[in-house]
């Protein structure tokens, strides 16, 4: 960077720009030459949570929840694909017509996802998925709505005397931010393997950390590492937790498998629309990994995963824990399941105060953007005029039925019982 702000110092000492604008003029260069190009101020920009590139002049960015289309654009698609190659080849990966498809990370953090021509019919696609510089904790989530005190206080319980806890919600409900909270409650003297697609979990103050990444194969279409693979390494690693970032197919056999054989306290994530809808996601998987017969299945999946935590983002686009669910067991053919906590929606008409114990109301945002609310969500009035989603994660009444691990921890849960 000093190199090039000389350069451009140097050639412009004849010109009438002042100081301010020649280095204006420098970080343009220098983003063009080795970062994001016209995309580095947007990614600099601590408010935004995502950036959608549909094509040189198609940009798209979410801020505080809504998307809206930037004016920055590429001189056309070549300079595109120039910034693709650029930022890609630096991660040890390889995108091209061949492999038109790669997920990657950048150094700060962000998740990175590319899609080249044939795939992409109307040219280069990528998205970025941004996340805090620090990821948030269970106090901050609580503090920002996402959930109530009471149930932030039963999942650290939960945490620390090693359930394992399945996260599961649509694309952009939070489970990475949520999966990061968690993850900062485990005890740190514990020895913790990640294993994920794409590197993108913070956890830290754990000394005893492995983190490991898959691969693609390469243009010969050898080397790939899938996370069947890292699940089944981790095993010889003496690992006391196990936390898989995603799960989307046969690796939930493995998964599965790893809580089973005293692998407790796991931590993970998937897509489903409830925490029951999740569960039958996780059969079909299991069963296109291995033909084992559905009871089977069904019981182990029982005996694996504890509790289901739902996120959810709701339609004045605050994401929220929409569901605590303890998994309680098989029965009858049917995997038993007992609702602890549960999002309910206050009617409150015109949106005034409803009158909830904790008095957390009004819209919330689990990501980087969650701190920059603006004067119109304070007053209780989205800027699009919608009003904010009224409600709070509420205790279902039911207590805990599993309360071994809780005994054998020595933890006291509110939801334990005489533990």
């Amino acid at each position: 960077m000093e190199l090039v702000t000389e350069a451009v110092f140097r050639k412009s000492r004849a010109s009438w720009l002042n100081v301010a604008q020649k280095r204006e003029i420098a970080d343009m260069v220098y983003n063009s030459m080795r970062r994001l190009d016209i995309l580095q101020p947007l990614l600099d920009d601590r408010t935004i949570t995502e950036i959608m590139v549909n094509g040189p002049d198609k940009i798209f960015i979410e801020r505080a929840g809504r998307i809206s289309r930037t004016e920055a654009a590429f001189a056309d698609h070549r300079k595109l694909e120039d910034v693709i190659h650029n930022i890609v080849s630096r991660t040890n990966r390889a995108v091209n017509e061949a492999s038109p498809i790669v997920d990657f990370v950048l150094p700060d953090g962000s998740r990175v996802n590319v899609v080249l021509r044939p795939i992409a019919l109307n040219g280069p696609i990528m998205t970025i998925r941004k996340f805090p510089d620090r990821p948030m904790t269970l106090e901050q989530l609580t503090e920002a709505g996402s959930l109530s005190a009471e149930a932030a206080e039963v999942l650290d319980c939960l945490v620390k005397a090693k359930y394992n806890i399945f996260i599961c919600g649509g694309t952009g409900s939070g489970k990475t931010t949520f999966l990061n909270a968690l993850a900062a409650r485990i005890p740190a003297d514990e020895r913790i393997i990640t294993i994920e697609d794409s590197a993108e979990l913070q956890i830290t103050g754990v000394d005893n950390l492995v983190r490991l990444e898959t691969r693609n194969a390469n243009s010969e279409g050898r080397g790939m590492i899938t996370i069947r693979d890292l699940i089944r390494t981790s095993l010889r690693m003496r690992p006391e937790r196990i936390i898989v970032g995603e799960v989307r197919g046969e690796e939930a056999l493995d998964m599965l498998q790893a809580m089973n054989t005293g692998h407790d306290g796991s931590l993970s994530t998937g897509h489903g629309n409830s925490a029951g809808d999740m569960l039958k996601r996780l059969e079909t998987m299991v069963i296109s990994a291995s033909p084992i017969p559905l009871d089977a299945v069904r019981q182990q999946i029982a005996s694996a995963i504890d509790i289901m935590v739902h996120l959810g983002r709701l339609r004045d686009k605050s994401r929220r824990v929409l569901e605590i669910t303890e998994v309680a067991g098989y029965s009858e053919g049917r995997i038993v399941l007992n609702p602890l906590f549960v999002f309910e929606e206050a009617e409150t008409p015109g949106g005034e105060e409803d009158d909830f114990a904790d008095g957390r109301t009004g819209s919330c945002t689990t990501g980087p953007a969650g701190s920059h609310a603006d004067s119109t969500r304070a007053a209780g009035i989205q800027a699009d005029g919608m009003r904010p989603v009224i409600g709070r994660l509420k205790w279902t009444g039911n207590m805990l039925t599993r309360t071994y691990k809780l005994k054998m921890a020595g933890i006291r849960c509110r939801l334990g019982g005489d533990v």
